[in-house]
Parts: C-alpha cells; structure tokens; sequence
C-alpha cells in the first residue's frame, strides 16, 4: 500500500488532512500514533477551520520534519535545506491542485474563519470534498521526494 492509499485511509476513517498525512509516515519515523494525532490535530480544516494552508500540506510538512528536521537551532544552512525541500513539496502539491490554501481547494467564498464545528462525516460529506484526495496527493508527492532523495530513513 502506498503512503497515499494510507493517508487517504486514514481520512475516510475521520482523521483530519493533517493527521491522515502525518499518520501514513509515523510509524517509518518512530512517532508513535497517539502523539501524531495529539500534534497534528489542530491543523485540519486550513489550521482550525480557518481555511488557511490545506491540512494535507500541513500534515506533509510535519513528516517532512519528522523525517529530516533534525538539525541544530544554529544550523543555518541545514534550515534552509529543509525550507527549500518544504518550498518544492508545496509547489508540486499546488502545481497538481491548483492551490496550497483549503478555502481555495474547497471551492469555498468564505474570507477568514468558518464555524469551529466540524460538520458530520457522511457520505454526502466525503462525495461533497476532495480532501481524501488531497490526503493521498501530499503523501504520494512526500513519498516520491524521500525515494527520489534518500537512499534510506534517517
């Protein structure tokens, strides 16, 4: 299974985009699940609903961290390593999409935050959003970039 049949799973099983992306690379990395979705859990729905950055680059972001984020805080050289990998994945996930931003991506008019509550998961709800999409979209692109970069997990 790939990491994008994964992290769409993992969302059409109630996890937010952030979580379901994060999820799908936990396990390679050492994060034990329950925290992946404790850290990841305010980022669905755009950061809180917010509809800002789309949860499955927030959540690609997070395992892109997880697996190459180690680097001292004075490291200046190994952060902009890791902020140009984070510039690239995005670029490939809008240049598939469209957009990086959830309120674009869902079509929606709405400037700012929408209502807190997040709505029922339903089938009408899954037929209605192409998140579960978008999940397997950043993954797939994530996975891609760690095979096409790295020889092995570190």
């Amino acid at each position: 299974m790939t990491k994008g049949e994964l992290a769409k799973e993992y969302f059409e099983s109630g996890c937010n985009c952030a979580q379901a992306v994060l999820l799908a690379f936990c396990d390679d990395y050492g994060l034990d699940k329950d925290t992946a979705l404790m850290i990841s859990a305010p980022f669905g729905g755009g950061m809180g609903r917010l509809r800002e950055v789309c949860g499955a680059v927030s959540g690609m972001n997070m395992a892109l961290g997880l697996a190459k984020g180690g680097y001292s805080t004075e490291d200046n050289a190994k952060k902009a390593q890791l902020y140009s990998a984070v510039q690239e994945l995005a670029g490939k996930f809008r240049e598939k999409n469209g957009s990086i931003v959830c309120r674009e991506l869902l079509g929606l008019r709405i400037k700012g935050k929408d209502s807190p509550v997040p709505e029922k998961r339903t089938e009408s709800y899954y037929k209605s959003r192409p998140c579960a999409e978008l999940c397997r979209c950043a993954a797939d692109i994530l996975e891609e970039y760690f095979n096409a970069n790295f020889n092995e997990k570190s």
